[in-house]
């Protein structure tokens, strides 16, 4: 990332720090070369965020905001496997935020805004669920969740493409994987 010279300096330490987890995992975040990276000092962090617990929380928000926008979108514009594939989409195209967004250990699992955001995100994948009428509202949930993410994990992590055998070391493998979900979430739909 180029300098930071003017605009929002709270979005351009969020985006640096999404961009160093993707590249290098939580682990691998460093708020000295995020700064670094976009020419403020260190100290720009603590203005905004007070540590790191505290950026890792502001990208979990963000995370989960974009997603809900994303499912609901995929909601009003689609079918529910569509909401599906969408929450894999979206891991996807922003693995800094998702590897941040679901991991307790490293955030503030009691502050209200996050409470909120991770409530707004699943929102759209349990309107869905409910909406499809199935017997067992709260197991289906999971099974969908359990579904989009383990299928979002295992693309992320490489896992996927290395253990199975097929289109998915295809060039475009994000619509390969974006199939694998369709396909995997069409088989927990009622038939009827």
């Amino acid at each position: 990332m180029a300098g930071y010279h003017h605009g929002n300096l709270r979005d351009a330490i969020l985006a640096g720090a999404a961009s160093v987890i993707s590249r290098d995992g939580v682990g691998g975040l460093s708020l000295r070369a995020v700064a670094a990276d976009i020419g403020v000092s260190h100290t720009a962090f603590r203005r905004h965020f007070g540590s790191r617990e505290g950026v890792l929380n502001a990208l979990a928000v963000e995370g989960n905001l974009m997603l809900a926008e994303q499912l609901r979108g995929a909601a009003s514009a689609g079918e529910f496997v569509d909401v599906g594939v969408a929450y894999v989409r979206f891991a996807l195209a922003n693995p800094g935020h998702f590897a941040v967004m679901f991991r307790s250990d490293l955030l503030d699992n009691d502050d209200p805004e996050l409470i909120s955001a991770r409530s707004e995100s699943l929102a759209p994948l349990r309107d869905g669920v409910r909406a499809l009428g199935a017997a067992d509202p709260t197991a289906t949930e999971v099974a969908v969740w359990g579904v989009v993410h383990g299928v979002a994990t295992l693309a992320l992590t490489g896992t996927l493409a290395g253990a199975l055998d097929g289109p998915l070391g295809a060039p475009d493998r994000s619509a390969d994987v974006e199939s694998l979900a369709r396909r995997a979430l069409s088989l927990l739909q009622p038939s009827g």
